[in-house]
């Protein structure tokens, strides 16, 4: 079981994405998670993450329901890690459309079977996601 993402700014909304990701790799999962390099998010997001890399990947390994957290290669290539942990389900976050797309095609391609089920935005909490915190804290402060 895969599951990726940046995780800045831990929050709800995370904590169930990857409860519903391991819940989707059936009894006895693990779930790996790869956590997002500062590089990378920069390059797509257009901003350093506020929480460095180190401490992310720490946080996510803290959490009881993932098995293992792992920083992301510098070039942004999930096909790299799925070589390295074949997985036999891959989740994506309701905001990962462009990874679908090309863990999809690597998946046809090689002819491997890897299950990839999308986890839709979970809650509707006001603070579930890191821009809704950020937004949060500059208007309070």
């Amino acid at each position: 079981m895969l599951a990726s993402g940046v995780f800045d700014l831990l929050h709800l909304g995370h904590i169930k994405f990857l409860e519903a990701a391991k819940k989707e790799g059936g009894k006895g999962a693990k779930l790996f998670v790869v956590v997002a390099r500062d590089r990378t998010v920069e390059k797509t997001k257009g901003r350093k993450p506020i929480i460095p890399e180190k401490q992310r990947c720490e946080l996510i390994n803290a959490l009881k329901v993932v098995d293992k957290a792992l920083l992301g290669y510098e070039k942004l290539d999930i096909l790299e890690i799925i070589n390295k942990i074949k997985p036999s389900v891959i989740a994506l976050g309701y905001d990962q459309r462009t990874m679908e797309k090309k863990v999809q095609e690597y998946v046809k391609n090689k002819g491997i079977k890897i299950k990839i089920v999308r986890i839709g935005k979970l809650g509707k909490d006001d603070l579930d996601s890191s821009s809704m915190i950020l937004r949060k804290i500059i208007e309070t402060f």
